[in-house]
């Protein structure tokens, strides 16, 4: 018997489509199921840890003490979200 826990999810059931998940409307316009864009966001993720971190350098070397520290913080943010989004990719999501 399959575990239906929401923890315990495979790729095959991400493939299949997630239960109640679903277009109500589908067949009738004949566009495809959405998608998730993890990929996008794991780029964007990765592009804003970038440019902060370079910032925060920068700044901190310009004696911009507050608008490092600032900056410092949004990097971190953008490695935690490039992090989760990394982990549900290697769980299998699509996207």
């Amino acid at each position: 018997m399959k575990d239906e826990r929401p923890g315990r999810r495979t790729r095959e059931d991400y493939r299949r489509g997630l239960p109640d998940h679903h277009d109500p409307t589908a067949g009738y316009g004949g566009a495809p199921p959405a998608r998730s864009a993890l990929t996008l966001r794991a780029l964007l993720a990765a592009f804003g840890l970038v440019v902060c971190a370079v910032g925060a350098g920068l700044a901190f070397a310009a004696e911009l003490t507050g608008f490092g520290v600032a900056l410092v913080v949004l990097a971190v943010i953008a490695l935690v979200d490039l992090g989760w989004v990394l982990y549900r990719k290697y769980r299998g999501e699509p996207g």
